[in-house]
Formats: structure tokens, C-alpha cells, sequence
């Protein structure tokens, strides 16, 4: 008996030196990092997971529903490529008309679903309407001019436009698989200004152009600085409320009443997020108010082609400010991208607008491209025939 008793304390000190292990590992790991471990990897309901902060609807305009809705029928090849993702909305609409729409996985056309980097386009469009207002003077206005960390040094050469055209030159760490990148601080970390205001202008602004999620994030607080509101009410006061959405919009937050993740993080449905490409191929007008100027939208979806690709050193063909752009089947498409999948596309020759949502996207890429771009657009086209 008595063994026993000493064999039951040997176990228990064991189990009390795992649990004071455990708990030395968690004090002294970074908090974005335990909750990067708690949550797993990003997915289209983080909203949930992370305050946000209202993006306030106006009055509600529904999209008319066009005379053969829904009746054109996907063929199995169509349906195995589009399924094969993981998608939860595929819309359609043509001539301010849905023509075709569809759900999955118990998604519906109420259902939100984070933006993920499409959220980057709104952001793009946010800076043209500060622009247009003279919040902001010109687009190669220095950063430093509104955000103070951004006066000295090299620094002092980025402009807004380099930010928007992704040729910052700024030392942000993209990677994606890294739990130690700058992109998962920012995902999961609670202090976003406070990232933004370490980083630093290591290569000549202006140049080339580096996708870097924390661009857009500059560009956020510029817009904070410019106009003193709030990414999200400045969204709800300058576009949401004049685009007839249905519904609330959320925007995630890094922390308690913190800042917007502005680079991403954009929660709304797949008829809500339409209004953003039909906003594009009405040229920034919407019914008789002119949201954002014809000038700037031309110029936020046209290719920056002054710029080269940092990895093949070719002129940028592919993206504005902050907005995708691909040339396909004779047709020049802008585009709003996300990491899982989340696209709207505006395509003028069709007037139409497509929106894709899910859980995955192709890992494959053709030219600056994930695959599935393609697939989406060749299913849309068919419809649209």
C-alpha cells in the first residue's frame, strides 16, 4: 500500500510539472500565436471569432430578377470544376439583373462570408473618394504627411500611390505558411497600428511591384488620418449606404473598438458584395449619384504599367489600385480577390458582375492568376451566351 501511495505522488508531481511546463510555454508565447493555435488556419466565418466593427446600410435597393433566372443548367464538367473548391455562393447578374445564383454548404444569399484581400479593393475605392473629397491632395502625396513614423529616412519617399500600386518597398513579410510572418501578426495579433508603425522603406518606392498585405493597411490609417473617421463609417457614410446593400456589413477588428483589419476582413453576402463590381461598370455612379469619381475608377482598374514584377522584373499588366485585372477571351476583367476564393468580377462588354465565395481556391496559378479564375469566368460566360 504503501508503494502504491509513493508510485501515485511520483505520478502526480509528473503531471504537475506538464501542466507547470504548459503554462510557462503560453506566458511567455505571443498572444497572436496562441490564438493563431486556438482558431487553425483563416476561414470565411473568422468574423466570428474576432470583434468587428458595423458597416451601416442605407436604404435597400433589391436587384431585379431577370426573366430566365436560375434556368440555365450546368453541365456536370461545369459543376465538377466549380464544386471542386469548396464554394458556398456563385452568382450572376446581367443588366443590374440576377440571372443565376446558387449556394452550398448551407450558405444562402443572407450569409456572410469574410472578404479575405478582396477586402483591398474597397479600401482602393475609399482613398479615390478621400481624393475626390481633397481629404487628400494627390495620390504622390507622401505618406508622411499623415502618418508621422513615415517623415525621416527613407521613408520619407513612399507616396500614397506606391501603396496603392503595391511598390512600397517596405520590408512586410508576407508569407502565408509562416505562424511568424507579419501578415499572421496581423491576422491574429491585437495591436495593428502599432505593427504598421515598425515597418521601414528598404527598397526604392515607385519601382516594382511586391504584394504586401501591410500596403493596404498604411493606406487604412492614411484614410483614418485624412478624413478622422473610422475605416468602417467612412465605408457605411461614402459607399455601403448609397449602393442599396440589404444588410449591415461587418468589418473585423484587432481588438476591442481597435483598428480595421482594412487588408482583408470585409464580411458581407454575395448580392451585397455585387454592388461593388456593378459600382465599377456604372464608373462609380450609382441610380444619379456619383460615388466616386469617373476619372480615379479608370484609373484604380487599369494595369500600373509602369511598374515590373519584382520576380520576372515584366511590366504589371494585372493590377490598379488595388484591384486585379486579367485580359481573357478578349476581354479586360477587374477584379477583387481573396486568398479562399473570394472574387468579383466586373465584366463592361457583358455588363455583368460575377461573385464567387468559398473555402478554397486553385493552388495553381497561370500567370499572375489562380486557375480557378478561369473556370469561374468560363461558367459565367456560358451563362451569359
Amino acid at each position: 500500500m504503501d508503494f502504491f501511495k509513493n508510485k501515485l505522488s511520483q505520478g502526480q508531481k509528473f503531471l504537475l510539472l506538464i501542466i507547470a511546463i504548459i503554462a510557462f510555454v503560453i506566458a511567455f508565447t505571443p498572444q497572436y500565436l496562441v490564438t493563431a493555435i486556438r482558431h487553425g488556419e483563416p476561414n470565411i466565418d473568422d468574423y466570428k471569432i474576432f470583434y468587428n466593427r458595423t458597416i451601416e446600410a442605407g436604404e435597400y435597393h433589391p436587384w431585379q430578377i431577370a426573366e430566365d433566372y436560375n434556368q440555365f443548367e450546368m453541365s456536370s464538367k461545369t459543376r465538377s470544376i466549380i464544386e471542386q473548391y469548396k464554394p458556398v455562393a456563385f452568382l450572376v447578374i446581367q443588366d443590374e439583373k440576377i440571372k443565376y445564383e446558387e449556394y452550398w454548404d448551407g450558405y444562402d444569399e443572407h450569409s456572410l462570408s469574410n472578404s479575405f484581400s478582396a477586402g483591398k479593393s474597397i479600401v482602393g475605392l475609399l482613398i479615390g473618394i478621400a481624393l475626390d473629397e481633397g481629404k487628400i491632395k494627390s495620390l504622390d502625396q507622401p505618406v508622411g504627411d499623415f502618418l508621422p513614423v513615415f517623415q525621416k529616412g527613407r521613408n520619407a519617399e513612399l507616396t500614397i500611390r506606391d501603396l496603392l500600386t503595391m511598390s512600397s518597398g517596405l520590408n512586410w513579410d508576407e508569407a502565408y505558411s509562416s505562424p511568424f510572418s507579419m501578415t499572421t501578426v496581423a491576422y491574429y495579433g491585437e495591436d495593428l497600428p502599432g505593427l504598421i508603425n515598425s515597418l521601414e522603406v528598404v527598397e526604392t518606392p515607385g519601382k516594382e511591384f511586391d504584394y504586401l498585405s501591410g500596403n493596404t493597411e498604411v493606406l487604412a490609417m492614411i484614410i483614418e488620418a485624412a478624413t478622422g473617421k473610422r475605416m468602417a463609417d467612412y465605408a457605411s457614410e461614402k459607399i455601403w449606404k448609397h449602393i442599396g446593400a440589404r444588410y449591415d456589413a461587418l468589418w473585423c477588428l484587432d481588438s476591442e473598438d481597435g483598428m480595421e483589419k482594412a487588408y482583408c476582413c470585409f464580411n458581407s453576402n454575395a448580392r451585397d458584395f455585387a454592388r461593388f463590381g456593378q459600382l465599377v461598370l456604372n464608373k462609380g455612379k450609382w441610380n444619379d449619384n456619383q460615388i466616386i469619381s469617373e476619372e480615379y475608377l479608370k484609373e484604380a482598374t487599369s494595369p500600373a504599367s509602369y511598374l515590373v514584377n519584382k520576380g520576372d522584373k515584366k511590366p504589371i499588366s494585372f493590377y490598379g489600385f488595388q484591384w486585379w485585372i486579367i485580359h481573357y477571351k478578349g476581354h479586360t476583367i477587374p477584379y477583387m480577390r481573396g486568398i479562399l476564393g473570394q472574387y468579383v468580377f466586373a465584366i463592361p462588354e457583358k455588363n455583368a458582375v460575377v461573385v464567387r465565395l468559398g473555402h478554397e481556391r486553385s493552388k495553381e496559378y497561370i500567370g499572375h492568376h489562380t486557375k480557378d479564375v478561369n473556370q469561374y469566368l468560363d461558367a459565367a460566360f456560358e451563362m451569359l451566351n
